[in-house]
């Protein structure tokens, strides 16, 4: 069973001006479907090709024989749980359930909360991954390097996540990685999708 490069939520240029065409057409057209092309080549006639993407994640995570199985893998996952965590006219504040569970898990409520997020968007050394996610009924900031993702961390929920390798953001920003995080979060981040991952625990 091949994977294919999932279609994009919304048109490639449905982000701009924070986030450009001509960014989809590298990260998306040729970074992202460059993973799934490799995880497709590394995985066929192994044990691994009648598995799902999640299961692959998870089976090749700590063996080093399969690293760049388990890279490929996780790349195709991060990347597309990351076009689905923005959104056109999104950012802002979220609302709902939540807003109120954001205020009561992080000292400051939003504000709080975006400056933990925004610091580890920040600080990923590298390349790597911002995201929120649930745990223990908590919600918390966490950062991750290179492909990897909390996917694989029992009793962690994914809620949404932010790309800070530099190919998310170069063509439109530079250097300036904390100024595309302020855009994603003013502008871009779907507090839907990730409110719909919430319901899900």
């Amino acid at each position: 069973m091949a994977f294919k490069l999932p279609d994009l939520p919304y048109a490639k240029d449905a982000l701009e001006p924070h986030m450009s065409a001509q960014t989809f057409d590298f990260h998306y057209g040729k970074h992202h479907a460059a993973y799934v092309d490799k995880l497709n080549a590394a995985i066929e006639g192994t044990d691994l090709a009648e598995k799902s993407l999640e299961d692959i994640i998870k089976a090749t995570e700590n063996d080093p024989s399969r690293s760049g199985v388990f890279n490929n893998a996780a790349q195709v996952w991060n990347h597309t749980f990351f076009w689905n965590s923005m959104t056109p006219k999104g950012g802002g504040k979220p609302s709902g359930d939540l807003a109120q569970r954001i205020e009561s898990c992080f000292e400051g409520g939003y504000d709080g909360f975006r400056k933990a997020f925004s610091d580890a968007a920040a600080s990923q050394f590298g390349s790597g991954w911002a995201w929120l996610v649930a745990k223990g009924g908590k919600l918390e900031v966490r950062k991750t390097p290179n492909a990897h993702t909390p996917l694989t961390e029992a009793g962690v929920t994914p809620l949404l996540t932010l790309d800070v390798w530099e190919h998310a953001y170069y063509l439109d920003y530079q250097n300036k990685r904390p100024d595309f995080i302020a855009a994603w979060l003013d502008h871009l981040v779907n507090w839907d999708f990730a409110a719909k991952n919430l319901q899900t625990i």
